[in-house]
């Protein structure tokens, strides 16, 4: 086996990366698992050693190891904090050296050629890897090879003594999982199995991939390590020759500010969600401007005019002598194709949700999104109206239901002396809010059955017959009949 031209890889693999992200600002003691939903199921996305003890495994579905392990402890899956923990871990790497790459989502590999001496040797560094980050609470597993193929390997399916990745399963050559059972259907269950065969019918069977992953692996093909590159600056600044403190002056000084960062923005395809104005004044202390907008914006113009509240508001003192604008928090802005379809309705409000926020503050502003539950009480939900997309926009999801429902919802209110209606009549007269009403019209009965899921107290009378009740009055209520318990309710009107 040929492996490299005096190359050393590293493989580390982290199989356990989101739990331990989640018990490092959390710990808890037992079993814990992280849980994403997958086909309208809860399962198990991630899980700590204690649990994997309790029988539980990756894709479990959360019902059935709760049978297992009735004290298990869960946390929902999130995929951008765990991609950013990764980029973390991927920076502690350059320690070791400097060509440090993903691999995949829960992987690191880095090309230590030439850089071990510095730690004392292949063996002393390595060990230095394991105990840091098993110090930092930290599960890795780590390969060592000259290719990047067989310290993936090595770090994935190879044991501590293991360095010759030929009696390693042929999973260990990163193929998907229905190659890898066509291959084991042949009897070709290891990379050896697959090294002996007759290359020209595996690879009119397979597809050029089968054999360059073997030969990756095994140092006939290159695969260089890409270091990831340093992720963008937004962060512009002024130096004034005199000290200036006049509002018009300090908007003028942003607004050249602005221009310079929203270039920048513009080029990355990318605006600025959160952005911070320092002001140092010439008595050396600071005043901050910080600007939140409901949707990423790289418009000058547009972001100019929001900042004049906040700077109206700033003490300049005997003036001010450098200016700094960053943008703290960014978000994609793709370049979208001149249409004659015209978007400004859903930015005007966006961009009324800013003005309103810089006022009372964005998280106060809020929208209701719907909810996929056929509870009345839980098929909404109430969200900030700048970190959500509203239902038209959303891929899934949306306000359509197969039966009507009223636009106010309000605690169910008793209907006193109806409780002797038999079972599938509504009544004609009844008493609400101290007025009468008289049922003109009926549409029902529709049935809804609690969420035995959920301990809910106001679902404990049971199932509940739903009506649409048009009155003599004028007023249209939603009523609902409670078989178990024979019992009226209002609890809602339609407008």
């Amino acid at each position: 086996m040929f492996d490299g031209i005096g190359r050393r890889i590293v493989s580390m693999w982290f199989p356990r990366l989101a739990s331990d992200r989640v018990l490092r600002a959390r710990p808890v003691e037992g079993s814990f698992a992280i849980t994403l939903n997958t086909g309208n199921a809860n399962r198990i996305h991630c899980l700590n050693e204690a649990a994997e003890q309790q029988g539980l495994a990756r894709g479990m579905p959360l019902a059935d190891a709760r049978a297992f392990c009735p004290s298990l402890q869960t946390s929902p899956a999130d995929d951008l904090a765990d991609r950013r923990f990764l980029r973390i871990l991927s920076r502690w790497a350059t320690r070791y050296c400097p060509w440090v790459g993903l691999e995949g989502e829960n992987g690191l590999v880095l090309d230590i050629t030439g850089s071990s001496h510095l730690f004392g040797g292949e063996e002393e560094m390595i060990a230095d890897m394991h105990d840091r980050l098993a110090r930092s609470s930290i599960t890795v597993r780590i390969g060592l090879t000259g290719t990047r193929g067989a310290a993936w390997a090595l770090a994935h399916y190879g044991l501590a003594s293991t360095q010759d990745v030929t009696g390693l399963p042929v999973a260990a050559l990163r193929l998907d999982g229905q190659m890898v059972t066509a291959l084991e259907r042949l009897g070709l269950k290891t990379i050896a199995d697959l090294e002996n065969a007759a290359r020209p019918p595996l690879a009119r069977r397979f597809g050029p991939e089968l054999m360059m992953r073997l030969d990756q692996a095994l140092g006939r093909q290159s695969e260089p390590v890409t270091p990831l590159g340093e992720p963008p600056h937004y962060g512009v600044r002024m130096t004034l020759p005199e000290p200036i403190g006049l509002r018009d002056d300090v908007m003028a000084g942003t607004s050249r500010l602005l221009e310079r960062l929203c270039a920048r923005l513009k080029a990355q395809e990318t605006g600025a969600r959160i952005l911070r104005l320092d002001l140092r004044r010439v008595d050396q202390e600071a005043r901050t401007v910080e600007l939140r907008l409901a949707r990423p914006m790289n418009d000058p113009a547009s972001i100019l005019s929001l900042f004049e509240r906040g700077i109206g508001d700033v003490d300049a003192g005997y003036g001010i002598d450098q200016m700094r604008l960053a943008a703290i928090e960014t978000g994609p802005v793709p370049v979208s194709q001149l249409s004659h379809v015209s978007t400004a309705r859903k930015d005007r409000l966006d961009d009324l949700i800013s003005r309103l926020g810089t006022r009372i503050g964005l998280d106060s502003i809020r929208r209701f999104l719907p909810s996929d539950s056929h509870i009345p009480e839980r098929s909404f939900i109430i969200a900030p109206a700048a970190h959500c997309q509203p239902p038209h926009c959303q891929a899934e999801g949306s306000w359509t239901s197969h039966r009507p429902r009223p636009l106010r919802l309000f605690p169910p209110e008793p209907l006193p002396g109806t409780g002797h209606c038999p079972p599938g009549r509504f009544p004609e007269r009844f008493q609400w809010r101290r007025m009468l009403f008289t049922t003109a019209r009926a549409t029902g009965p529709e049935r809804i059955a609690p969420e035995w899921w959920h301990s809910d107290g106001n679902w404990r009378s049971g199932m509940r017959d739903y009506w649409y009740v048009e009155t003599s009055q004028g007023r249209r209520l939603w009523l609902y009949y409670t078989p178990q318990n024979p019992a009226w309710f209002v609890h809602g009107e339609f407008a």
